[in-house]
């Protein structure tokens, strides 16, 4: 059966996450492609930031900088993120439904959110977000349905989808592992961004909450293209021209730092 490239790439970032080193030919055995389509997606994602090229193959970037593991994501940026989060809150109002993902951004929005007066009603894919806001009598906490797989945080696949025929999402919160003019909102786990690309379709307003690092990054997956977003809310000024191409796109970009 024929590969999509997201899936392919996806399938690659699976492997170097479970092997960390792998050789061109060995991925062409694993994913049975050639060898000449494996290289130009190598150097594709080499460019994206998620691998690093090596003589006959490629490797995981260094942890630091590319570890997709939510524990790693979480430490990351937190500074940045809990001032992101600060400006998120205040998009929200009183008797709201609010939709957040199970980034590492929205989870920290959601510890601001525990300790508001404020009645809402939150829907949510991330487990440890539920799990964060359980306790607040005023907010009611509505859990997407789905798969939770190993070592993950966050619900995977569609099945629970049904539920959002019976709320109405004011805004959804999310983040991503790039944000670009191109693709808009992307993520590397394929199967993660198919739920987020049918949450963002429910949504009344879409609200991107990205640190900088992720300015003009691309990841495998896109979820949510430019005219899709409402509001850009990041901790740094962005550059002139991405400002203004957003601007044209009637998105609102919000910095954290001002």
């Amino acid at each position: 059966m024929k590969m999509f490239v997201t899936e392919r790439r996806q399938a690659i970032m699976e492997l170097l996450h479970d092997k960390k080193r792998l050789t061109v030919k060995e991925l062409a055995t694993e994913i049975g492609v050639s060898e000449a389509t494996l290289r130009a997606d190598l150097n594709k994602m080499e460019m994206d930031g998620l691998l690093t090229r090596t003589h006959g193959g490629a490797v995981l970037r260094e942890e630091t900088d590319n570890d997709t593991s939510f524990s790693v994501r979480e430490k990351k940026n937190k500074e940045e993120k809990t001032k992101i989060s600060e400006r998120a809150l205040e998009q929200i109002t009183e008797k709201q439904c609010i939709l957040l993902d199970a980034s590492s951004t929205a989870l920290e929005l959601a510890r601001l959110i525990k300790n508001e007066p404020m009645r809402l009603t939150v829907v949510t894919s991330g487990v440890l977000t539920a799990l964060e806001l359980k306790d607040n009598p005023n907010i009611t906490v509505i859990m997407i349905g789905g798969v939770v797989t190993n070592g993950s945080t966050s619900i995977e696949g569609t099945l629970g989808l049904d539920i959002l025929n019976h709320v109405n999402i004011d805004i959804m919160f999310t983040s991503g592992n790039g944000f670009s003019l191109e693709s808009g909102l992307t993520d590397f786990n394929l199967y993660e961004v198919e739920l987020k690309k049918q949450l963002v379709k429910k949504a009344n307003k879409l609200v991107s909450i990205v640190d900088s690092s992720k300015i003009g990054v691309n990841s495998s997956s896109a979820f949510a293209t430019i005219d899709e977003i409402d509001i850009l809310i990041t901790d740094k000024p962005i550059p002139i021209e991405f400002a203004e191409k957003l601007a044209q796109n009637n998105v609102h970009v919000i910095t954290a730092a001002e």
